[in-house]
């Protein structure tokens, strides 16, 4: 089987999960390749993404490095035998392909949490909200890319309709809610739009005001994703380009920083109060 050239962040995920267990379990490459009767060529590329294996293998490998998280085995074979095309592969050679992980990530989440500071979630975006946002760069898109990147994000924000919806966190600071990304009729839509996803069950969103005392993490926008089991976990930054996070302890740490933005949160009837508040003023 040829090998992939650009292996996407989900089989990179498998991979990376296979070359932690084997580290954990003390062994080399080489070491754990002639355990298992293959290369360490080979089995260096099914750590770094770049080739398949096969569910039965996984358990084989687990089974050698003397692995007892049967949960986390059993979701890593899950993994590898995960075939699925998911529809963002439609856009594959027309956008960057971390906005084709981050789809995936959203869509394989069991649960989501944000904290945004500058800019209302993505998942949360109004059409006329994005479209303004993704305008403002430079060099400015074309009219047939913005048309694209505007429907890739509103393709993405299905995740939270489709039957059994991921449960969705967002945090939000005041400062994001008064940016008017574009002008003030696109700005009230926007907050009506927050609004009205607000009260959905699975959408939960809380707003962390100017005038609480002591928040010093405005610099800490984050997805955290949640994966099948907590070690499958991920945190997506933002940044210029998309940076995702896995190791145990950037888990924990980002966590954390959820758990503690939270403290300084309005409660949900509060924050739609607040919403509305702002709405008014504009």
């Amino acid at each position: 089987m040829a090998l992939r050239s650009q292996p996407t962040a989900f089989q990179a995920r498998l991979g990376a999960e296979l070359r932690k267990m084997r580290e954990s379990a003390g062994m080399t490459a080489r070491e754990a390749a002639e355990r298992v009767g293959t290369t360490s060529a080979q089995m260096s590329h099914v750590e770094s993404g770049r080739a398949g294996i096969s569910a039965e293998r996984v358990r084989q490998i687990a089974t050698q490095y003397a692995c007892l998280d049967e949960e986390l085995v059993a979701e890593l074979a899950a993994m590898a035998t995960d075939r699925g095309k998911g529809w963002w592969e439609e856009f594959r050679g027309h956008l960057a392909h971390g906005a084709l992980d981050l789809a995936e990530l959203e869509s394989r989440s069991r649960y989501m949490r944000t904290l945004q500071a500058v800019y209302i979630p993505g998942l949360l975006q109004t059409e006329e909200y994005m479209r303004a946002l993704m305008a403002y760069g430079l060099p400015e898109p074309t009219p047939h890319h913005l048309d694209l990147l505007v429907d890739f994000r509103m393709r993405r924000q299905r995740v939270l309709e489709r039957d059994a919806p991921p449960p969705f966190e967002a945090v939000i600071c005041e400062s994001a809610l008064r940016t008017r990304v574009a002008d003030r009729d696109v700005a009230r839509r926007q907050l009506r739009y927050v609004l009205e996803q607000s009260e959905r069950p699975n959408i939960t969103v809380r707003v962390i005001p100017f005038d609480v005392d002591g928040f010093g993490g405005a610099g800490n926008s984050m997805l955290y994703a949640g994966g099948p089991v907590p070690k499958l976990d991920t945190v997506q930054l933002d940044a210029l380009r998309m940076i995702l996070l896995d190791a145990e302890s950037q888990l924990v740490r980002f966590r954390s920083l959820l758990d503690k933005a939270l403290g300084f949160a309005l409660s949900p009837e509060e924050s739609r109060d607040l919403i509305r508040r702002i709405s008014a003023e504009l």
